[in-house]
């Protein structure tokens, strides 16, 4: 299909990070960001108030009410294949289309990664913009092995299953030398902590990372030893977690 530019930017979807913390934008998004966020009238977004709030920090002169919205989450059908495509349409017309999650990478452990494979079948050109990606920072801090690793999205929460999930990662970092890594609903944070300190070998070493890029980052290693005579409280705090041996 020839799809011809009718706008400033060239047709195609967009994938626009956002902050993972409440801090300026200069300080984690390149000014191209915002530049390409100016020239765009069609959002998918994770959620409409945060993506609102963000395109209001990137230009307090955006005329909101002129774009228009599509949210893409875990309540939308994703099997409904026409809603999806529905969002994509503007690129038909010559237009681009961004993408916007609640923090960070959109389409890295995010819904937004079905939109994008929608739009690599039907021939669209993609466009990943530079942004902070908490699985990518808090690897590069970790001093964990950075070239042999895996993204885990959440634990399950029953006992058993979780056990069986943990065993099957201790058994990846000790086999294929793989760094877990992993992430919590926040107000389990905690509790996530004290369990892999009970269930797992204590010189297995753990990175918590909380904040991250905010003014209270704080990214420590230790092993599980180490954590289970610690203090601290990261209750209600985005958090990622990393393990390796």
């Amino acid at each position: 299909m020839e799809i011809v530019k009718t706008g400033m930017l060239e047709a195609g979807l967009y994938l626009i990070p956002t902050q993972l913390s409440d801090v300026p934008l200069d300080g984690v998004l390149p000014a191209h960001n915002v530049e390409v966020v100016r020239g765009i009238r069609h959002f998918v977004v994770e959620s409409l108030r945060s993506a609102r709030r963000f395109l209001k920090k990137c230009d307090r002169n955006i005329d909101i009410d002129s774009l228009t919205f599509n949210e893409l989450n875990e309540h939308t059908d994703l099997k409904d294949t026409a809603v999806i495509e529905a969002m994509l349409a503007p690129i038909t017309r010559g237009e681009a289309v961004g993408v916007i999650s609640d923090a960070g990478c959109p389409a890295v452990a995010d819904p937004g990664a079905d939109l994008v494979a929608i739009a690599q079948r039907c021939g669209y050109k993609v466009f990943p913009l530079v942004g902070p990606s908490s699985i990518l920072l808090s690897l590069m801090a970790s001093g964990f092995n950075g070239q042999r690793f895996a993204f885990e999205g959440y634990l399950p929460i029953e006992a058993q299953a979780r056990q069986a999930r943990l065993k099957e990662m201790a058994r990846r970092i000790e086999r294929d030398r793989q760094t877990q890594i992993f992430i919590e609903a926040p107000y389990r944070n905690n509790q996530l902590i004290a369990d892999l300190t009970q269930r797992l070998p204590g010189g297995m070493r753990l990175c918590v990372a909380s904040d991250i890029t905010g003014e209270n980052q704080s990214i420590i290693t230790r092993t599980l030893d180490q954590w289970k005579q610690a203090r601290y409280n990261y209750h209600k705090v985005p958090t990622i977690f990393l393990l390796y041996q």
